[in-house]
């Protein structure tokens, strides 16, 4: 079972890769063909053969200039359909690359592929030879006992043929496997451009994945969690004022349960904010702004200037640098008596600039939460300055691109 399955298997491969070399040799022979033709032109030309030789090699350029792009296409098509290896299309910038495999690289594997297609017909055919030598009828074979002989040894020859086939077939498809995509490809700076192209845009798809989770999250806790709470100490407190007739022990646990519900409420009321505020939706950053600036722990000056709102995505990040700049300040700042909010925009540019006037002495690579704001602010491909000497003060500047 074991010997059929590997037999399958080779005949398999070896039909696979016969196929690929029988399509690849005209494809390359084809601009052989082109080029000797050209080269007829020519030595026409340097002979002063009189006749239409102008017009014939310049349709004959032309024809050529306009089969290249055609036999790229078709050559990626083979090995995309035949062995499953996709080559990406190359672009414009080095077409000279093209015209040197077709012209050089191409004619070569041509006349390879030629070949084992070749060896591959002929060992059928002599391996074969001793079937035809017994079709003739059996008085001449007898008359002519040598053809039996010499045909058995041509049939043995048309076997060790095909038995060696095989492995040349999967050695030069192996060669132009490695060799073709490498110069019909993209070349290495395109194909880094492409990586880079695809990069940026999945990382775009991903901070708006994410932007629209907190939204989500934003909603739900808004909804769901806070409206729950609120009924709660809705509850609590129609309780403590009904119920006058309870022991003082059930009045403090009710008191106390009251109180820890409103201050749940205004911890998830902060969170919520905190993670994506509705009135940057409605009224955008500038509103956000003030209003977090209004809810700050100590005075803050703030500044905007946006002629029209930046993306989303930006606004959210913005809200958060300066969110994150002014809860840093209150908690790790305390003797700061104010802050300083720019937020300007700059052609496609959005800066956002916080400066307090405490002591200093922050650090982002000691990992602090300065850390993750920097890497927020990078993955929309921002930029991140600090600047907070020992002593003060503090300053930390953003910028953000936005093309909208």
């Amino acid at each position: 079972m074991k010997i059929r399955t590997r037999l399958r298997r080779a005949l398999t491969r070896l039909t696979r890769d016969a196929s690929f070399l029988a399509v690849g040799a005209p494809l390359h022979l084809l601009m052989g063909l082109l080029l000797f033709v050209l080269f007829g032109f020519v030595w026409e030309s340097v002979a002063g053969a009189d006749g239409g030789w102008p017009i014939g090699l310049g349709f004959t350029v032309v024809l050529t200039v306009l089969c290249v792009p055609a036999l790229t296409a078709a050559q990626c098509w083979r090995f995309r359909r035949l062995l499953g290896i996709d080559i990406p299309r190359p672009g414009w910038r080095r077409p000279w690359r093209q015209f040197g495999y077709h012209f050089l690289a191409g004619m070569l594997f041509g006349g390879l592929e030629t070949l084992v297609v070749a060896l591959i017909t002929a060992g059928l055919a002599t391996s074969l030879t001793t079937v035809w030598v017994y079709a003739i009828p059996w008085k001449w074979r007898i008359e002519h006992p040598e053809y039996s002989t010499q045909a058995a040894y041509i049939s043995v020859a048309g076997l060790l043929v095909l038995a060696a086939v095989p492995y040349l077939a999967a050695a030069l498809v192996r060669l132009e496997s490695e060799v073709v995509p490498a110069l019909l490809g993209r070349s290495r700076e395109e194909d880094l451009a492409r990586r880079v192209e695809d990069l940026t845009e999945s990382r775009a798809g991903a901070v708006d994945a994410a932007d629209a989770e907190r939204r989500r999250i934003e909603r739900d806790l808004h909804d769901g969690a806070q409206q729950r709470l609120v009924s709660l100490a809705l509850n609590l407190g129609i309780a403590r004022a009904t119920l006058v007739d309870l022991p003082p022990e059930a009045r403090e646990v009710i008191d106390a349960a009251h109180r820890e519900a409103k201050e749940a409420i205004e911890e998830l009321s902060s969170l919520v904010r905190g993670l994506h505020p509705a009135v940057l939706d409605e009224l955008g950053l500038d509103a956000a702004l003030s209003g977090l600036a209004a809810r700050a722990p100590l005075p803050v000056r703030l500044r905007t200037d946006l002629p029209r709102r930046p993306a989303p995505a930006v606004e959210a990040v913005a809200y958060f640098v300066v969110s994150e700049a002014l809860t840093n300040v209150a908690k790790h700042a305390p003797e700061a008596t104010r802050a300083d909010v720019t937020v300007i925009r700059l052609g496609g540019i959005l800066r956002v600039v916080i400066a307090d006037d405490g002591l200093g002495g922050a650090d982002p690579a000691r990992g602090s939460g300065l850390t993750g704001l920097a890497q927020r602010v990078r993955s929309v491909d921002g930029t991140f300055r600090m600047s907070s000497p020992v002593g003060g003060p503090t300053m930390m500047s953003v910028d953000l691109p936005c093309q909208s």
